[in-house]
């Protein structure tokens, strides 16, 4: 059933409005066009009305609302998905930015936290106790949207994905009900929201398990020129061969941005960094890494001790919202020496100085959680590659959108049959990439629990058909 996105009576809104803690914006009311700006300056869409939820009744009510109503319905956590799924034309976005409370509890080690809450506020309050879980590399990004896609970071070697933490959620379904996911009670929706996306319900509460981590890391970046790249890979390819789960080495491709350790003279020369990562004892970290520190040449090396809510924002000033993004990406069990070379040669030819091309290194307890054990199913990949173009002039979308989408083709030849599905930047045909072997269970569990497909503003499952 499509979505109808038809007018709503005033008294209709007032109503809805009257009932909640939160707030509603409509066009043209002061906040609508803050609220439905996210972090990809490309997606300009316009809401007929935004509810801000502060608690779980909100969301209820607006989701509630949403399909009485037959109006398309978009979740906002933090509005970090590329694929700007958060905001939604003429429909009801239900923004949870509000709901960003993160409690842990350090005595069992688990945190509940909320889905507005950012990685920043989940680092914040848990390395206060010198506790993690794998949460991404960029601290802007959502807790609920990444997780929900499948979620991985510094320390995945080390502690598996994000979903393989995840213990419980308490998650609005499209009957406007509240439900209580875990183990033990609705496991098959438990099984789904781990990789499956937004396409269940919304998620009010995550309960994860955490781990002892930090406060200090070895961490840093070693910065080599472009035309070091060929060599330089290989060698991070083979080093990562045979690492410790504990190590994670992961490898960029960019013009060189005006970084104060960075000479001013190569400052939009090509570069490549290895960026190492060592979440365990920093002598041992040092011995371990030692391989690819000492190689070649490097323009600059910042690995050292440091703490670890330090490193997981040492790349936001290179991702700040606003700018126009497109995403493409793949999964590898292996690089070949002819993948190397085409990467090499398409990085020299980027479209963009704020462009990048980078493969995170994934494998370790990730790789050893069986593919049909969580929604999620890509435990076969060693690396994710994320080709994220980015660019400031609209002029330039044509241009930049066209060069992703045939590096994309080039490396598909070397490519796993997977991709990421939190870095699907549009509709595409991906969906069943994204979600693998495990799609066609999924549509069963979308037809239990949201047959109408109300929740259809993600890499969506369609709720499979029932005679």
């Amino acid at each position: 059933m499509s979505m109808i996105t038809t007018p709503i009576d005033d008294g209709a809104i007032d109503g809805l409005s009257e009932g909640l803690r939160g707030e509603v914006f409509l066009p043209g009311d002061f906040g609508y066009d803050d609220a439905r700006a996210i972090w990809n300056g490309m997606i300009d869409r316009r809401p007929a009305l935004i509810v801000r939820a502060m608690g779980v009744s909100d969301v209820i009510a607006a989701v509630t609302f949403a399909r009485e109503h037959d109006m398309l319905l978009a979740i906002h956590g933090a509005g970090h998905n590329i694929a700007g799924n958060a905001v939604c034309d003429d429909g009801l976005m239900l923004d949870l930015s509000a709901m960003r409370s993160v409690r842990v509890d350090p005595a069992e080690r688990t945190a509940r936290v909320e889905p507005g809450a950012t990685l920043a506020d989940f680092d914040h309050k848990t390395q206060a106790f010198g506790l993690a879980t794998p949460l991404g590399i960029n601290s802007t990004t959502g807790v609920a949207g990444l997780t929900l896609g499948g979620g991985f970071g510094w320390i995945t070697r080390n502690y598996g994905l994000t979903v393989d933490n995840l213990r419980s959620v308490d998650i609005v379904t499209a009957d406007g009900e509240l439900r209580h996911a875990s183990e033990d009670e609705n496991p098959d929706l438990f099984w789904a929201v781990r990789g499956g996306g937004g396409n269940f319900g919304v998620v009010t509460s995550f309960e994860f398990a955490l781990h002892e981590v930090g406060p200090e890391v070895l961490a840093g970046m070693i910065v080599y020129r472009g035309a070091d790249a060929p060599d330089v890979l290989r060698h991070v390819r083979d080093f990562n061969e045979d690492t410790p789960d504990e190590a994670t080495v992961w490898v960029v491709l960019r013009k060189a941005p005006p970084l104060p350790f960075l000479p001013e003279t190569i400052h939009g020369d090509d570069v490549i960094v290895v960026v190492p990562f060592y979440a365990g004892d920093v002598a041992e970290g040092e011995e371990v890494l030692a391989p690819v520190r000492e190689y070649g040449e490097p323009i600059a090396d910042t690995v050292s001790p440091r703490q670890y809510t330090a490193f997981q924002q040492a790349f936001d000033p290179l991702l700040t919202e606003g700018a126009r993004n497109y995403w493409k990406s793949h999964n590898f069990s292996e690089i070949p020496d002819e993948a190397i070379d085409t990467v090499v040669a398409y990085a020299r030819d980027l479209p963009s100085p704020l462009s990048e091309i980078f493969f995170g290194q994934l494998g370790g307890a990730m790789g050893r959680v069986p593919a049909d054990a969580t929604a999620y199913p890509h435990r076969d990949a060693e690396y994710a590659m994320n080709v994220h173009t980015r660019w400031e002039d609209p002029a330039m979308d044509d241009e930049c959108i066209t060069w992703s989408r045939e590096f994309f083709d080039a490396m598909a030849p070397y490519a796993t049959v997977g991709v990421y599905v939190n870095f699907i930047s549009e509709d595409e045909g991906e969906e069943n990439l994204g979600y693998g072997v495990n799609y066609e269970r999924l549509t069963e569990i979308k037809a239990r629990y949201d047959p109408e497909n109300l929740f259809r503003m993600n890499q969506n499952v369609e709720p499979a058909k029932t005679r």
